[in-house]
Parts: C-alpha cells; structure tokens; sequence
C-alpha cells in the first residue's frame, strides 16, 4: 500500500523539522515548501493526502492559498498553524474550508491526532450524502439546508444550529455526525438545560475518585465519552458563565481537566451545537460569553419553521402517517382534503413535533374513513395567542404554554354553553368523544 503523501508549507526552520520527523514516525511522506509560489508548484504537479500551512508565509497571506486550494482541491484536508493567541485567525481559516487548526507551540500529540483524522477524511470513499429520507421535504429551504450539510461534513469546524423548538435541530447534528469522517465513533447528545448546575463540570469533564462528597470512584464526562466521534450540546444558551469558560478553554485547546485531576487530557470531538433562543442577543446582555460564541459559531446553520416550508406539509404527513400506523397495527389511515387544507393554515408554534403529535392524537380519536378537520382539533386561539405580546417563552416550555392556552379555551367554550359538553364540543369543532379525551388529559373531567 502506497504511503500517505504530506505538504508541508512554512518557512521556520525549527517547526518544518518537528512536523517531518513526527508524519515521518507516522510512515507519511513529506514534502516542504517555504512560501506560497513554491507550494502552487507542488500542487500542481503531485497528488497529495494532507496538508499543513502556516498562516503568515514571506511571500503572502495562508488564507489566500487556502481559498485558491478551495477551488482547485476541494477535498483536500489542510490543517493550518497559527501562531498561539490567533484564534480569530483560525476562526476564519476554518470558515473558508480549513479541516482544522494547530497553535504553536505545537502540542504533538493534538498534531498526531488531528493529522490521523485528516487522512481517514481524505481516504474515506465519498460517503452516501443524500438525506432526502431522513430530513423530508422538497421546498427550497429544505434543499439549501441539506445543501449545506453535505458540505459541512467534510470538515472539522464546530457548527451552531439555530432554530425554533421542535424544527428538528437534533435530527441535523445526527446527519451532519452520520456524513462525517467521525461516522463510525460516538454520536453524544446532552441537554444543557436539563443538568443541574453543580453537576455540570463533572458531567463534561469528569472526576477523579474522592474528589467531591459521592465521588466513590473515577468518571469520564461527556468529552471522554465522544473520544474521535461528536458531542452535540443542544440547548447550550443554558450553561452558566462558569462553565462557559471551561467549554471554551476546552474547544480551544483541546484539552480538559476532570474535576480533582492533576493533569489535563488530550480530547478529540467535533462540537455541535443548538438553542431555540437568540443566542446573539443573550451576549448583547451579557448573559453568553462572546468569545465563545464566536468559537461555537464557525459555521451557523439555520432550520426553518414548518410555517417556512408550507409545501413540505404533506410529505410529512404521510412519513408521520406511516410511523404511526404501523407502531399501531393499523392501516389504510388517510387525512382528508379538508384535513390538509387546515394543517397547511395552521401557523405551527410547535413546528414538526406538534405536527407529529396533532397526527398521533387524531389517529387515536378520529372515527371515520379518513381524519377530517375536526379530528385534528386545531385551536386557532394557539395562533393568535403565540403573537401576541403575553407570550414569553422563558417563562415555561412551549409545551405547557400551549396546554394552558388549550385548557383556556375549553374552559371558555364549556361557560358559553352552561357546561353542556355536547354543545361544547360541537362548537369546538370536534367529536364528543374528543372532547372527553381533551377534558381528561387537561385535568378538567370535575
């Protein structure tokens, strides 16, 4: 098997020597060059696996021969080296197509590591990058997203995946994970809402036995655990300006320090991350490090709304129509015209989870051939409610501010008709029965 063949550009002479001796005790062949016209030469004339830039050469800027590679070796993996303290640099190295970067001095084991994750990239065959099946619609939204995926998975750049809840931000991070390099390692999703505040560094990073009351024994964090695969921190708006720090450190450096440890490990994940809140904002008041924003935020990716993306109503429909039916022993479960004529209205504050979860309910309670408008029990107070000025998400979760808006309106309904539940439910548009199920999950059956 032929050697893997390295291009290395940099003009010190100390820092060429480290970088061959080490990819030569790696068995890659290395070529050096010492300035931009030197490595055009070479590039031109020898096929290469990798490469390592730094970003100030004597005969110009790093970043102008990574972009002129962009276009000429697209699938090219360059790692590029920048001083210590030039992180905004390598910020916009990796914006522009780097596969990562190195700080000088040069941590040698972060340089094996990153360099072996460069070639798996290079030598992986072009993966299947289709992902029609998993993230469903053909609108022009839906296209461009997936568009965007296949393109980020290439690299090693953190991604910030910013949209409304339920728009399936997790579903991205898994595909973008699962069209990696990194497809093969762990795929890590936490909630950083959902840890307790005193639990956070020791769920990142990991304690040492006796480190803490109820430290009994040594724990890996959530670091440890994506070694070589992905750590998705979903909700990351939630961590405290405490921990922020440490994340930080811990992106940039590539290291961590478990809790009561003495010496800081190695770590090699992707990070990816998400929120439903306007993180840009939570900086401005000073409730989100900027620095790390910046950090986490290299590449940012945008999920639509359902209400962005009207045209994708019914292909949803039908995969969430299937789903259902078959963890149901049912079949021949079909919406009608009416029934998707009013979903395509609907404004969807909940987005594809509520779309899912109004199908599931309606399957349970319709009572005919096909679901009509009337078994979906689509309140369309939700709708006004959800744009008005009252509506404060960060007071609650979405989910039970629907509930009470939900609970509301039944409530008002019942009063109009003097309790009468057969007339109530005739006004509310939906079936006796519905409204028996709706009185008994709000809690409103006395």
């Amino acid at each position: 098997m032929n050697k893997a063949q390295a291009l290395i550009i940099d003009d010190e002479e100390d820092i060429l020597e480290l970088l061959e001796i080490t990819l030569n005790r790696m068995d890659i062949e290395t070529v050096i060059a010492t300035n931009i016209r030197s490595a055009q030469a070479l590039l031109e004339k020898k096929k290469f696996n990798i490469c390592l830039t730094d970003m100030r050469l004597p005969d110009g800027d790093g970043l102008e021969l990574l972009q002129a590679m962009q276009v000429t070796l697209p699938k090219l993996p360059v790692i590029v080296i920048t001083a210590h303290g030039s992180t905004d640099l390598a910020v916009k190295a990796i914006k522009q197509g780097a596969f990562d970067f190195l700080t000088k001095p040069v941590d040698l084991k972060v340089l094996r590591q990153l360099v072996s994750d460069a070639l798996k990239a290079s030598f992986t065959p072009a993966r299947e990058r289709r992902s029609r099946h998993i993230l469903l619609g053909e609108s022009e939204v839906m296209c461009q997203l997936r568009s965007k995926i296949s393109k980020i998975s290439r690299s090693q750049a953190p991604v910030y995946i910013r949209g409304e809840s339920g728009t399936g931000k997790e579903l991205v991070a898994r595909v973008i994970h699962k069209q990696s390099s990194r497809t093969e390692e762990s795929f890590i999703a936490v909630n950083c809402g959902a840890i307790p505040q005193e639990l956070m560094e020791s769920e990142f990073f990991g304690h040492k036995k006796g480190s803490f009351t109820g430290a009994t024994t040594d724990k890996i964090g959530l670091f440890s655990a994506a070694k070589g695969g992905t750590l998705f921190l979903d909700e990351v708006a939630d961590l405290p300006l405490v921990l922020q720090v440490k994340l930080l450190r811990a992106i940039q450096e590539k290291k961590i320090r478990p809790v009561g440890g003495q010496h800081e490990e190695s770590v090699d994940v992707r990070i990816l991350s998400a929120t439903h809140k306007n993180l840009a904002q939570l900086v401005q008041e000073g409730l989100f490090r900027q620095d790390l924003y910046y950090r986490i935020n290299v590449i940012e990716l945008v999920v639509p709304a359902l209400h962005q993306r009207i045209s994708d109503i019914s292909q949803l429909c039908e995969h969430f129509l299937t789903k259902i039916s078959k963890n149901n022993r049912l079949t021949g479960v079909e919406l009608s015209t009416d029934a998707i004529k009013a979903l395509k209205r609907y404004n969807f504050p909940g987005n594809v989870r509520e779309l899912e979860n109004i199908l599931e309910r309606a399957v349970a309670l319709y009572e005919g051939n096909k679901i009509t408008e009337q078994d979906l029990n689509l309140i369309p107070e939700v709708s006004q409610a959800l744009e008005s000025d009252s509506f404060d998400p960060v007071m609650g979760s979405l989910e039970n501010y629907l509930e009470e808006i939900e609970k509301q309106a039944i409530t008002n309904a019942l009063e109009k008709n003097k309790w009468n539940r057969t007339a109530t439910a005739k006004q509310l548009g939906m079936s006796f029965r519905s409204l028996r199920y709706r009185l008994k999950k709000l809690g409103l059956e006395s």
